[in-house]
C-alpha cells in the first residue's frame, strides 16, 4: 500500500492556509470582555490573546482570604480580580483565571501613579491614602486583546496589550517630576500572609529587571519568573520589604537596599521606578513571564514583543483573536453576535499555554521538560469544561485539543502519583472538585480522532487513575459500589461521577477492542444505580451496611452528599444510560413530568444559601444552570418522547442565563463551560455523554452559522423561520436526509454538509 500521507499532508497545508488568508470578517467588534464581570461570573476584561499564558487585567480590590483567622467570604468575589460594581482600581497584574469559583495567580502588579510616592494600596473607601485610583467605566474600554481605562486621580491613561507570553503595558502621564512606576510583588488574588515563599528581583540596566515570585496557595509550589522591561530608562528606583522582623539579619545590612540596589530579595517586596515625565508622555512596560527562568522570560520578551510597537502587539493580538472567531461565522442581530462571539472568546481563553518560547515548561516533578511537537496547556478546570468546552474543542479546535490531551499524559507520567489531572495549573494539581473528568476529555478526544499519541498508553493512564484506592473513597467505590455517606461529605456526586467516568474508559476501551477491560467498566458505571432510591425517586445518601440515610432533604446543598448541587439536580446526572434512568424513574411519562417539576418549581433561598457561587439570577424553577452537575439535563426531554419541552426549555435558558451586560451571566463562567454550553445550544446541538459521537438535538437560536472546520471542509447550520416565537423544530434535514431521532453524529458533522432545521409557533409531537 502507498503511503499518501505526504499528500495528505500538503493538502490540509493548504485548505489551512487558505483559510487564514481568505478575508475574516470583522468579528471582534462583537466580543465584550465586561459581559460576566458583575455579580458571578468572575470573568476579567483586561487583554490576553487566545490561550496566552499571559492575563494581563486590572485588579479592583485587595481582599484578603484570611480575616481573623477564618476564611473571608468577600474575597470570593474576587476570584478574577476585577468586580464591574468597584470604582477604584488597585493596578494591573499579570495572570488570572476567568470564570473559575476559586482563585490564585494574580503576580506582578504594576501601577503607574504620580506626586508623592505611597507604596501601600489604599482603600476603596479613601484612594488617596495609597497608590489605588478612582475610575469610572464612562472612561473604560474592554475589547479582545486590548483593554484601556483612565487612572482619574493620577491623570494617567492605563493601555493593555499582549503576546502569548509577554503583557505589554502604556501608560500616558502628565507632566511631572514625580512620575512612578509601582512593581508590587505581594500582590495577588486569594492572598493572605504567608502566601507568599520568596520573591526576588534584579536590576539588569536602567530598564530591564528580571526575578521571580513563589507561592503556596491553591498551586502549592507555583514559581513564575518574569523580565520586565521599561521603553524609557528611569531615573531612580527602589524597594521596600515589607518582611517580619528575624533576629538573624543576615551581612546584607551592610547595604542600603531600600535606594538603587540592583538586587533585593525577600518573601514581601514592592519596588518603584522614578521618571520625569512630559505632558502626554507614554512609558511602555513590557513584562513577560516563564515557567522555567528568568533567562526564558528575557527570551520569551525579545522573540515575542522586542521589537514590536504596543500599536503593533494590540493588531497582531485582535487580528489572532479575529482568525479565530471567524471559524465559526453566524448571521444575526448585533445584541446576538455579541453574546455569541463573547462566549467564543471566553472558551478561548483556557486552557492557557504553559510552556516558553523554546518549548520549555515545569513538570509536576519540579524538573525542566520540553514540549516535543506539541504545544503544552495548563489550567484544567476538569469537573467543568469535560462537560461542553473540550467537546466544543473537538469540533472547532480539534489540534488544541489533542495537544491539551497530550499536557495531560505528560503529568500523568511526571506525577508521583500516576494520576491524570482533576484541576491543574502552573504543575501543580490543586485537587479541586469531584470525579476523574480527564479520563472523558481523553476518551472523547481519541474516539473522536484527535489524539496523535498513543491510545494505549492513555488507556493505561485513565484505568490506573480510576483505580487509585486511597484518592477521594475510590477504594469504597470500587469495593461496595458506592461511597459510604460515613466516609465522605460529597459520597453520592462523588459515585455519580466516578460511574459516568468508567463509562467513558469502557468507551475508550470498546474503541481499542480491549473487550476484558470493556465489560469491567461497563459494570462500574452501573454503579450509579445503588444511590438511588427507588422509593423516593431521588438519588440519596447511602451508609455503609447498605442502608439509605434517614434525615435527608432533596432540596438542600448542604451535608447531603452532593458537592454544588443539591438531589433534585444530581439525580438527573446520568447521561451515559437515560434510557436505565428513566425506567427507574417510571417510564417516559413520570419521568418528564418530573423534569418538568424540575423547571417549574419554587426553590426558596435557604436551598442555595451555602453554595457561594448561585444566585437567584442562576436558578431556573429548580434548575440550577449557574452551576453545571445538571447542564446536560433539558436535553433529556428528547429521551423521554417529548422534544419540544427541550426545545422551550434551551430557549428560555439562553435568553435568562447569558445576556449582553455585565451581569449577563448568571453563575461562574468556569473557565469556558457556560459559554461553550452557550454556543453549542445556540448552533442546535449538545454532547450529552462525552464519549459518544452523539449529539442531542436542540433548539437553533440563531438564523445561519458555518463552522469553518479545522479539515477544510464547512459545516452550514441553517433555521428556516427561526425567532424568539419560532422555537419548536418541525424537521431536520442532514443534506437533505430527515433526522427524526433527533441525534447528530460527530462524523456528519466534521464530513462537512448542511444541518437545516424548520422552525415554527407550534410543537411538532
Amino acid at each position: 500500500m502507498k503511503n499518501h500521507r505526504p499528500i495528505v499532508f500538503l493538502s490540509l497545508l493548504f485548505l489551512s492556509a487558505n483559510f487564514h488568508a481568505q478575508k475574516f470578517e470583522k468579528l471582534i467588534q462583537y466580543v465584550n470582555p465586561l459581559i460576566g464581570t458583575e455579580k458571578m461570573g468572575h470573568t476579567y476584561p483586561g487583554a490576553t490573546v487566545p490561550f496566552g499564558a499571559v492575563q494581563l487585567s486590572p485588579e479592583t480590590d485587595t481582599i484578603s482570604y484570611e480575616l481573623n483567622g477564618k476564611y473571608n467570604g468577600e474575597v470570593y468575589k474576587y476570584c478574577a480580580g476585577y468586580r464591574y460594581e468597584d470604582k477604584t482600581i488597585v493596578g494591573f497584574s499579570s495572570t488570572h483565571f476567568s470564570g473559575t469559583g476559586h482563585s490564585d495567580l494574580g503576580d506582578f502588579l504594576i501601577m503607574p501613579t504620580i506626586g508623592k510616592l505611597q507604596l501601600n494600596p489604599g482603600t476603596a473607601v479613601n484612594p488617596e491614602s495609597g497608590y489605588r485610583s478612582r475610575f469610572s467605566h464612562q472612561n473604560e474600554t474592554a475589547e479582545a486583546g486590548y483593554y484601556k481605562v483612565k487612572l482619574d486621580d493620577h491623570n494617567i491613561l492605563a493601555e493593555l496589550t499582549a503576546t502569548p507570553r509577554v503583557g505589554i503595558h502604556r501608560y500616558t502621564f502628565p507632566k511631572s517630576d514625580q512620575s512612578h512606576i509601582i512593581l508590587d510583588l505581594m500582590a495577588g488574588i486569594y492572598n493572605y500572609d504567608g502566601k507568599n515563599v520568596w520573591t526576588y528581583a534584579r536590576v539588569e540596566n536602567g530598564n530591564t529587571i528580571t526575578g521571580y515570585r513563589q507561592t503556596n496557595g491553591w498551586a502549592r509550589t507555583r514559581t513564575v519568573y518574569f523580565a520586565m522591561k521599561f521603553s524609557k530608562p528611569f531615573k531612580s528606583y527602589g524597594q521596600k520589604n515589607y518582611d517580619e522582623k528575624q533576629v538573624y539579619k543576615g551581612f546584607w545590612r551592610k547595604f542600603d537596599q531600600n535606594q538603587n540596589f540592583p538586587e533585593i530579595a525577600g518573601k514581601n517586596l514592592k519596588m518603584f521606578f522614578d521618571f520625569d515625565t512630559n505632558e502626554n508622555e507614554a512609558i511602555e512596560v513590557k513584562l513577560a513571564i516563564s515557567p522555567v527562568s528568568q533567562t526564558n522570560a528575557l527570551e520569551n520578551l525579545e522573540k515575542e514583543a522586542g521589537s514590536i510597537t504596543f500599536d503593533q502587539a494590540k493588531a497582531q493580538a485582535q487580528d489572532n483573536w479575529n482568525k479565530e472567531l471567524n471559524k465559526i461565522v453566524i448571521k444575526g442581530s448585533d445584541t446576538e453576535k455579541t453574546n455569541f462571539y463573547t462566549a467564543m472568546y471566553h472558551t478561548f481563553i483556557n486552557p492557557t499555554t504553559y510552556m516558553d518560547v523554546n518549548g520549555e515548561y515545569k513538570g509536576l516533578d519540579q524538573n525542566v521538560h520540553k514540549a516535543d511537537g506539541f504545544t503544552n496547556y495548563t489550567t484544567f478546570s476538569l469537573w467543568d469544561t469535560y462537560r461542553t468546552l473540550h467537546p466544543f474543542f473537538n469540533i472547532i479546535q480539534p489540534k488544541r485539543n489533542g495537544d491539551m490531551v497530550k499536557s495531560m499524559m505528560a503529568h500523568y507520567n511526571q506525577f508521583s502519583m500516576k494520576m491524570l489531572p482533576i484541576w491543574s495549573h502552573y504543575a501543580n494539581d490543586n485537587w479541586c472538585m469531584s470525579g476523574y473528568h480527564s479520563v472523558s476529555v481523553v476518551a472523547d478526544a481519541i474516539i473522536k480522532g484527535n489524539y496523535e499519541g498513543d491510545p494505549e498508553e492513555a488507556l493505561k493512564a485513565c484505568i490506573e487513575t480510576a483505580n487509585k484506592r486511597n484518592y477521594e473513597g475510590i477504594g469504597q467505590y470500587i469495593d461496595l459500589g458506592y461511597i459510604p455517606a460515613e466516609k465522605s461529605g460529597t459520597s453520592v456526586s462523588n459515585t455519580l461521577e466516578y460511574a459516568y467516568d468508567d463509562w467513558a474508559i469502557a468507551q475508550l476501551a470498546k474503541h481499542l477492542n480491549k473487550t476484558e477491560i470493556y465489560n469491567q467498566f461497563i459494570k462500574r458505571s452501573e454503579n450509579w444505580k445503588n444511590n438511588f432510591d427507588k422509593t423516593i425517586g431521588f438519588m440519596r445518601p447511602r451508609l455503609a451496611d447498605g442502608s439509605f440515610k434517614k434525615d435527608f432533604d432533596v432540596l438542600s446543598t448542604h451535608g447531603q452528599g452532593f458537592i454544588e448541587g443539591n438531589s433534585w439536580n444530581y439525580s438527573f446526572f446520568v447521561p451515559q444510560n437515560p434510557d436505565e434512568l428513566i425506567s427507574m424513574m417510571g417510564g417516559k411519562k413520570k419521568f418528564a413530568s418530573k423534569l418538568d417539576e424540575l423547571f417549574t418549581m419554587h426553590l426558596p433561598d435557604e436551598f442555595f444559601a451555602d453554595t457561594e457561587d448561585i444566585t437567584r439570577e442562576g436558578i431556573i424553577g429548580g434548575y440550577v444552570h449557574g452551576n453545571e452537575p445538571a447542564h446536560h439535563v433539558v436535553y433529556f426531554y428528547n429521551w423521554a418522547g417529548q422534544s419540544w419541552k427541550a426545545q422551550a426549555q434551551i430557549r428560555r435558558i439562553l435568553e435568562m442565563q447569558y445576556k449582553a451586560t455585565p451581569d449577563g451571566l448568571g453563575g461562574n463562567d468556569d473557565a469556558g463551560q457556560m459559554s461553550a454550553w452557550y454556543i453549542l445550544s445556540t448552533l442546535g446541538f449538545y454532547p450529552v455523554a462525552p464519549g459518544s459521537e452523539d449529539y442531542s438535538i436542540g433548539s437553533p437560536a440563531i438564523d445561519h452559522a458555518v463552522l469553518n472546520l479545522e479539515n477544510g471542509k464547512t459545516f452550514e447550520i441553517e433555521a428556516i423561520n427561526q425567532s424568539p416565537k419560532n422555537i419548536y423544530v418541525q424537521k431536520v434535514l442532514l443534506n437533505g436526509r430527515e433526522i427524526k431521532n433527533f441525534i447528530l453524529k460527530h462524523s456528519e458533522i466534521m464530513n462537512g454538509g448542511k444541518l437545516t432545521f424548520y422552525m415554527g409557533s407550534k410543537v411538532k409531537k
